[in-house]
């Protein structure tokens, strides 16, 4: 374990002296003035209300009605964890899933297999039901990049959440869906978008750390490694990037729920259908999920570019050792053998 800075150490401290591991709890969703208010204290709140009017339209057979034989982007994984530490011929690896084109219909059979020797999760990330460009009424359609892949749910899956939009005078840069269950785990890493992420089936689990607590998340330099498959119907194995240099800056944290840093304060939250979390822009957070009756997990996020103006965005830097020369991860990755 590397030495932390004393100053960013102090600054923990005076952190967790003065806000401890609580976390507002509100029964409804907030004014525009209200949720700009929590932004200026960049806190999580869980709201006990839902942008999502009728969490009950998510189910199965309405997913299968509305997408029919449209493809959709899965992401597969031997253990769960995509986008993640994991341990590979005696070094460790940021690995990234493998992605492989099926229906909804396949999918959502394939997930409830308990005996399948992969996980399977929706999880594209880049707007796969609203995309920025969706919000920028001076492209026409011919400009846009492409569709997003889940549009046909855009009945159901509001576009913007209109406190926030008007709060942050923005639309959202992007509005996603989520589909898994409870073998999916996704790393501890930190957004710079301001989060607002509701449960429409089965529940969350947040284990969440502040900016002023990126000293102890351990970044190190990773190589990037890829989950591929050698050829149809065989089984997924983790390719290292040929490039050596191609590297990414990540915490060595791999479970803060079975090992939380020495001298951390995790705020631990869970999200239940029908609730809503604010998540501020630069929180680490790990997140775990529950199934509900079908074995599923489902959930909507919209996240909202962050501002870049004034001193946030420079703080945030900050705490991250990301100013001027200064780097809070190690330049190599300690298990290197090479």
């Amino acid at each position: 374990m590397s030495t932390l800075d004393p100053v960013l150490l102090q600054i923990a401290k005076e952190s967790q002296e003065m806000n401890g591991d609580h976390y507002k709890v509100l029964d409804r969703l907030p004014s525009a003035l209200e949720f700009l208010r929590l932004v200026h204290i960049s806190r999580p709140v869980l709201f006990l209300e839902s942008p999502v009017n009728e969490p009950a339209q998510f189910s199965d057979e309405f997913l299968l009605q509305r997408m029919g034989q449209n493809e959709i982007s899965i992401a597969k994984t031997p253990s769960g964890r995509a986008d993640a530490i994991v341990y590979s011929d005696g070094r460790e690896y940021f690995a990234e899933p493998c992605t492989e084109k099926m229906t909804m219909q396949a999918f959502l059979n394939e997930l409830t297999n308990t005996d399948a020797s992969e996980v399977l999760y929706l999880q594209s990330q880049d707007g796969n039901v609203y995309r920025a460009e969706d919000f920028n009424e001076d492209l026409d359609k011919s400009e846009r990049q492409r569709d997003s892949e889940l549009k046909l749910l855009r009945d159901i899956v509001p576009p913007q959440v209109p406190f926030v939009t008007e709060a942050l005078d923005q639309p959202p840069d992007a509005v996603n869906l989520w589909i898994g269950d409870e073998r999916s785990i996704t790393s501890i890493h930190a957004d710079p978008y301001e989060n607002i992420y509701t449960v429409v089936r089965g529940a969350k689990h947040f284990t969440l750390y502040p900016p002023t607590e990126s000293c102890f998340m351990e970044r190190r330099m990773y190589r990037r490694a890829e989950y591929q498959r050698p050829r149809p119907g065989a089984l997924l194995v983790l390719r290292p990037n040929e490039n050596s240099d191609d590297k990414i800056p990540w915490p060595s944290l791999v479970d803060p729920d079975q090992v939380s840093p020495l001298g951390s304060m995790p705020v631990r939250i869970t999200v239940e259908v029908g609730q809503t979390l604010y998540l501020p822009a630069g929180w680490w957070h790990y997140v775990r999920q529950s199934n509900d009756h079908t074995g599923k997990c489902v959930a909507i996020n919209w996240w909202y570019d962050m501002e870049m103006q004034g001193s946030r965005w420079l703080w945030l830097s900050f705490l991250k050792g990301e100013l001027g020369d200064g780097e809070a991860f190690s330049e190599e990755d300690d298990s290197d053998t090479d």
